[in-house]
């Protein structure tokens, strides 16, 4: 039990419909298991996910509840859009809303429109309370508890939509505080995926083929992504440096194809990510952080560096929970919704 959260909570002048609920103190010490101990006590047919230092738009609950009401009945959850409110505190925070620009604007809306599952963002979920009752809630043992429940969701015949309204959030400005959190989010991806791919078969069958892709790229190919870039780097170092081949054009006619396959997929790759982030942060009124995009190369290192601490934690302490501390913000501001 986190005592000093507990007291800042009572201390608040609270209306009389917001109620304080003490998790006892058991393992595992995490977010899902607090929302597990929660369930229960929803009484309405809806309940929302918002982490302490939120700021929804303020039509964010009418817009998620329109989108319960027109939707198909097995619409089980709407997911906000997050963005980052201190974006100028760092240089970390400048990638980070670049990151969930490109996410929550442009990638996620795509995954919702073809129908495809969603790995939900850990706030600004609004769920129907008896989807989560029948999926008997949250993995409480898994750290990226939102990004398991979409597959699982999905795994029982669930939509999940993206609503045309924003949370914004505050980014880490430290490193520390930053690797911290990427350790949790990549542990948890790692966690998911192996618990989804204990029985692929059934995986295939219930997500369908183009699903079941998707999983293995939003999942699994953003864990195995960022612990191979590193080497890609140090492979290219070792051509330009150590006179190799793999730089150079191949000799023979048969190996042209693939040299010029792989070349054109690490341009293209590299292009489409960064693009991606260039017309998402200018949609969202941050033409001025057009530049950082050049920069994005250096922030999926950082990323990498996360992904094998992650995997470390994995096999020492898959279960741990690293706190984000947050409050530090110094230039907040509110971007326009796009």
């Amino acid at each position: 039990m986190d005592k000093e959260t507990v007291a800042a909570a009572r201390a608040l002048a609270l209306p009389g419909n917001v109620e304080i609920v003490v998790v006892p103190e058991l393992a595992p010490r995490t977010k899902p298991k607090a929302l597990n101990y929660a369930l229960p006590l929803a009484r309405g047919d809806y309940l929302v996910i918002y982490d302490a230092e939120d700021r929804p738009e303020r039509d964010q609950l009418r817009r998620a509840f329109h989108a319960f009401h027109i939707g198909p009945p097995h619409l089980a959850t709407v997911q906000a859009r997050l963005n980052i409110y201190n974006p100028g505190d760092s240089w970390l925070t400048r990638q980070f809303t670049l990151e969930y620009s490109a996410l929550f604007d442009g990638l996620l809306p795509v995954l919702d429109r073809l129908e495809l599952p969603i790995p939900l963002g850990g706030t600004s979920n609004h769920f129907r309370v008896s989807a989560l009752k029948w999926l008997m809630a949250w993995d409480p043992f898994n750290v990226t508890e939102d990004a398991d429940l979409g597959t699982r969701l999905a795994r029982g015949g669930y939509r999940c939509r993206v609503v045309a309204s924003t949370t914004y959030e505050e980014a880490p400005r430290s490193f520390g505080n930053w690797i911290r959190q990427r350790t949790r989010w990549l542990k948890g991806f790692v966690q998911t995926w192996l618990v989804h791919m204990r029985k692929p078969g059934a995986l295939w069958r219930e997500l369908g083929p183009r699903g079941f892709l998707a999983f293995q790229v939003m999942v699994g190919g953003t864990v195995l992504s960022a612990l191979v870039h590193p080497w890609f780097y140090a492979l290219v170092g070792y051509e330009l440096f150590g006179g190799g081949g793999f730089l150079a054009r191949p000799a023979s006619l048969f190996g042209l194809p693939f040299w010029t396959i792989a070349w054109f997929d690490l341009v293209t790759g590299y292009l489409a990510a960064m693009a991606l982030g260039f017309l998402a942060v200018r949609r969202r009124g941050l033409a001025t952080l057009s530049w950082q995009i050049l920069l994005m190369p250096a922030y999926w290192l950082l990323i990498s560096v996360a992904a094998y601490r992650a995997v470390w934690q994995f096999a020492t302490a898959p279960f741990k929970w690293e706190k984000t501390e947050h409050g530090d913000a110094r230039h907040a501001v509110r971007p326009h919704q796009p």
